[in-house]
């Protein structure tokens, strides 16, 4: 279903040759000038661009919150989808300051969003309570998928060359970590953390809330849809498929914390170039973090404490790509501002 264009390595090559001419010894610049190689390579672009960035966030409900999991009630969803659309949410001040086109989607939220402001794509009322039955159904899956990767085209038609993937949903951080169990075959205590901000009483229940769910349902590690199916949720499915769809357009993808990382981790599976599009925005305190990226095998650009979702802490690193980018394009050679180069042969790229 899913077309994915290799990575452009020769234009790579070429710009790492071109970054060794900047001024500055060779690899003084360390992550910067690798980012620039990767950029070039994803966008097929000598000089790649990574502005305007598009910022996506899907809000979608879940089941398992009945189970007493989270530290808000259910209907801070569909309050902070509004928050969204006010412009008050730590997302919102982020996006304007990086300059991004911005869009919340309701997929799921468990109330009706009177707003014309949020896009309208709801597949259903939240999820089901996973302890008690699949989280939805197998349509309900790929039509979640679907409509990420049509939001996300969209964007994309508006002219963003990088994309943002960002989610509101109370409950997530438990179907996350049950997700990420699955994929990884870990033990639970590994994984599963206080999300956002439940006692330590509370999370030894997160924790057995999950084995429950994982007993009854034994998803297929192999099988993403089956995991979206039986333990997913609606805003995780929709992330996936609105990376999907930047990857096959050569749009470098911006990836969040703990929530939007296991989302990568079922595009991975969906198809697996898709992580060659990918750039680890920062490493979340949420201690199933260090798993996903482990299995993401990606680096993080940054190291904030940050836990908070809605693709923040990618918009935070976001300035780092314009750096890289930057110095690609304005840097000058050795050759063009008359510098002479080391007398010493060869180099080392940090």
């Amino acid at each position: 279903m899913f077309t994915i264009p290799a990575l452009h390595k020769e234009i790579g090559k070429e710009v790492s040759d071109y970054v060794d001419q900047l001024t500055k010894p060779v690899g003084s610049l360390g992550r910067l000038e690798q980012l620039a190689i990767e950029l070039a390579e994803m966008t097929s672009s000598s000089f790649p661009t990574v502005t305007p960035p598009g910022v996506l966030v899907f809000a979608a409900d879940h089941g398992v919150v009945k189970e007493g999991v989270s530290a808000f009630p259910q209907e801070v969803t569909a309050q902070m989808v509004m928050n969204f659309v006010n412009g008050g949410a730590a997302i919102n001040v982020f996006s304007k300051q990086i300059g991004a086109t911005f869009a919340v989607v309701d997929v799921g939220v468990a109330t009706d969003i009177q707003s014309e402001e949020v896009i309208h794509q709801k597949i259903r009322y939240g999820t089901n309570n996973f302890c008690e039955k699949e989280a939805m159904s197998k349509e309900e899956a790929e039509k979640s998928i679907l409509v990420g990767y049509e939001q996300a085209n969209e964007m994309i038609k508006q002219g963003i060359r990088c994309l943002i993937v960002g989610e509101i949903g109370i409950g997530n951080t438990t179907t996350s970590s049950a997700i990420l169990a699955v994929l990884s075959k870990k033990e639970v205590e590994q994984l599963v953390g206080g999300g956002t901000g439940i006692a330590e009483e509370k999370i030894v229940h997160k924790r057995q809330v999950i084995r429950r769910a994982l007993m009854l349902h034994a998803p297929n590690p192999s099988d993403p849809i089956e995991i979206l199916e039986k333990i997913g949720g609606l805003e995780i499915a929709a992330m996936t498929g609105a990376m999907l769809a930047a990857a096959e357009k050569r749009i470098p993808i911006l990836i969040d914390g703990f929530i939007c990382t296991v989302a990568a981790l079922l595009a991975k599976l969906i198809h697996p170039c898709v992580v060659d599009y990918m750039i680890l925005g920062h490493r979340s305190k949420e201690i199933g973090h260090k798993v996903a990226i482990e299995l993401l095998g990606k680096k993080p650009l940054i190291d904030l404490g940050l836990r908070l979702g809605e693709g923040s802490g990618a918009a935070v690193a976001f300035p780092l790509l314009q750096f890289a980018t930057n110095m690609v394009r304005e840097m000058a050679t050795f050759t063009s501002a008359h510098v002479s180069n080391s007398v010493e042969a060869g180099g080392k790229r940090g």
